[in-house]
């Protein structure tokens, strides 16, 4: 059985400590390759090995998704008392103590399938907040059949089509994003491949074209894209930056844009062929399964290949498509994310896994932004979806002007960015960087993550505004004649505590995790010392965010004075001691209840919420 990532581990156990203290419906969020279907299935196997009546239902819309996510609970647990309920692959195992069903096949057999204990929604961003829906209908008959029921979700993206939030809304279906983990760290980490983007001179006039359901119209959309001197543009600068790419996909406006897409890079006399929704299941899966094996290198579609296509080979993605919708776009983005990893060289560290990854046929993967995505909902590992009606500014990049070959590097970057991640480059401080905000010449990845030593830090009690709320614990960096602080929450619920048993982790510090801000300054001996810190200003070029850590051999770095406390008067020690001991105490009792809470769940044998 396959170890866990840290990632995977946390967010199983944000999951649990959420049902542990709140009745509620959570959803995770893990980045396109990042592992869903093994953290999901770690919990199913969990939840029945602790409570073997439970029954669990897991529903999605794609049928490769229900396979997909049901091999990946037998590799985990061989003999597991799992069925399928979908047509679409020919099952309907309605009595099984787990069922992997396609909600398109379920949505109206609620009665026939009976009681289910906790409903996992796999692509979680899709179910639509209306309960006329097959999702709405479904889950109100099974609440009908057993109130208590409880929803799990997993998704790359906690929000809808419209931008709205999965857990916002009074028909918001889930109540807490519990755990997160973004393209960001995942790149980051080791664990996904970069993206890389080059401008393109092709662009999409889409003035005049309407919006339906939350996106562009598709019939205008498609007639405002596939024009004939458009595709020829399009596809020339796709041969022409990817000659050294081995797998291309394009997303494309329509059936016959993706058909007319295909012929032109068929003119060229590359292998290519195309999927769309009208393509028969036996035909797609020998179209797919020979793209896998590089007979076919480039693939064009329409709306098929943004959920349940993978394909760790891809390294060309064309954005031909445009999209009101951020969620679709990361999809999309998402498809050329698992890395390839040089065969031999071990993994086992970030270092590891970076070096595996950069000695690879996909050192990275190029996007070419036709569509203006990335200038619309920002970098990849920057998206922030604007509500209905926001305008979306335009972040001022640079080109990287190294010279490679017979040209130049032309990597997009931001502005703030001093070493081009694509080539090594380092930009003079002083340059005057000539400013680009077109539709196509967007960087995909913000990468302005720069590594600063750090020379001095120190954790601190820090009292909430609202007495109503937990404390934290401040922590101050110094670096290069500056502080840089941050907060961590040992006392909060869902990401903020995951956050700080990272930081805690990260450092080696020892198991449990503090589950207080006194623990955690007791405590804070055990932690390594940090050497260095990344620092991201893409969201206030004043004062950065910390986005990584390395830790070195030596303790707790001791050398930096206590930071103030912002909320109390200067010299008011005794009473932020007096607070601290209060919560200590506080807590204390607040765990022992918790505990004895436990006890007693686990003595009556009852489900976790």
């Amino acid at each position: 059985m396959m170890e866990a990532r840290y990632y995977q581990a946390e967010a199983e156990e944000a999951v649990f400590d959420y049902w542990g203290d709140k009745p509620g419906n959570p959803l995770v969020v893990i980045c396109t390759g990042g592992g869903k279907s093994y953290v999901a299935a770690s919990i199913k196997k969990r939840l029945i090995d602790n409570w073997p009546d439970l029954r669990i239902m897991n529903c999605t819309h794609v049928a490769e998704l229900i396979e997909q996510n049901y091999l990946e609970l037998v590799s985990m647990w061989p003999f597991c008392p799992a069925g399928i309920y979908s047509a679409g692959l020919g099952r309907r195992d309605s009595n099984s103590q787990i069922i992997f069903a396609g909600i398109q096949t379920v949505w109206n057999k609620a009665v026939q399938i009976g009681w289910i204990d906790v409903l996992m929604i796999d692509e979680a961003h899709l179910v639509p907040p209306n309960a006329n829906t097959m999702y709405g209908k479904f889950i109100a008959a099974l609440r009908a059949i057993n109130p208590d029921m409880k929803c799990l979700g997993y998704t790359a993206t906690d929000f809808r089509l419209d931008s709205g939030k999965l857990t916002e809304g009074d028909d918001a279906l889930f109540d807490d994003v519990v755990y997160d983990y973004d393209i960001g760290r995942g790149i980051a980490d080791g664990y996904l491949a970069p993206l890389s983007s080059k401008p393109t001179a092709t662009s999409f006039d889409m003035s005049g074209v309407h919006r339906l359901g939350g996106d562009y119209k598709q019939s205008e959309m498609q007639a405002a894209v596939d024009k004939d001197e458009i595709t020829r543009a399009a596809v020339a600068e796709i041969v022409a930056k990817g000659q050294d790419r081995r797998s291309w996909l394009a997303f494309c406006s329509g059936v016959d844009h993706a058909l007319h897409v295909r012929d032109e890079i068929r003119s060229y006399g590359i292998t290519c062929e195309t999927i769309t929704g009208e393509t028969p299941k036996g035909e797609r899966r020998a179209i797919l399964e020979a793209y896998k094996r590089y007979e076919i290198r480039a693939l064009t579609n329409n709306s098929v290949l943004t959920t349940g296509f993978n394909h760790k080979g891809v390294d060309l993605l064309a954005f031909l498509r445009p999209t009101l919708s951020a969620s679709l776009y990361l999809q999309m983005a998402g498809r050329a994310t698992r890395p390839l990893y040089a065969p031999g060289m071990p993994l086992d560290t970030v270092e590891d896994r970076l070096a595996a990854i950069a000695a690879s046929p996909k050192p990275s993967a190029l996007v070419l932004d036709f569509a203006g995505l990335v200038r619309r909902h920002g970098p990849v590992d920057r998206v922030d979806p604007k509500p209905p009606g926001k305008g979306s500014g335009e972040a001022p990049v640079k080109m990287c002007p190294n010279p490679v070959g017979t040209g130049t590097c032309d990597e997009l970057v931001h502005i703030s960015v001093m070493v081009c991640p694509c080539c090594g480059y380092q930009f003079p401080p002083s340059e005057e960087t000539k400013l680009t905000a077109t539709a196509d010449a967007t960087p995909v990845l913000s990468t302005e993550k720069p590594w600063s030593e750090v020379v001095g830090r120190a954790y601190a009690y820090h009292p909430p505004k609202d007495p109503a709320k937990p404390p934290t614990v401040k922590a101050t960096f110094e670096v290069a004649g500056r502080k840089v602080n941050k907060w961590f929450c040992p006392e909060h619920d869902g990401y903020a505590r995951g956050d700080s048993d990272r930081h805690w982790t990260l450092h080696q510090g020892k198991r449990p995790f503090p589950k207080s801000v006194d623990e955690f300054l007791e405590r804070a001996g055990e932690l390594m010392s940090t050497t260095e810190i990344q620092l991201s200003y893409t969201k206030n070029p004043k004062y950065p965010d910390i986005v990584g850590y390395r830790v070195g051999e030596g303790g707790y770095v001791t050398d930096l004075p206590a930071p103030a406390n912002d909320n109390e008067p200067k010299g008011n020690l005794a009473s932020i001691l007096g607070r601290s001991r209060a919560a200590a105490n506080d807590n204390a009792a607040k765990e022992k209840e918790r505990l004895r809470a436990a006890a007693q769940a686990f003595l009556e044998d009852e489900i976790p919420f």
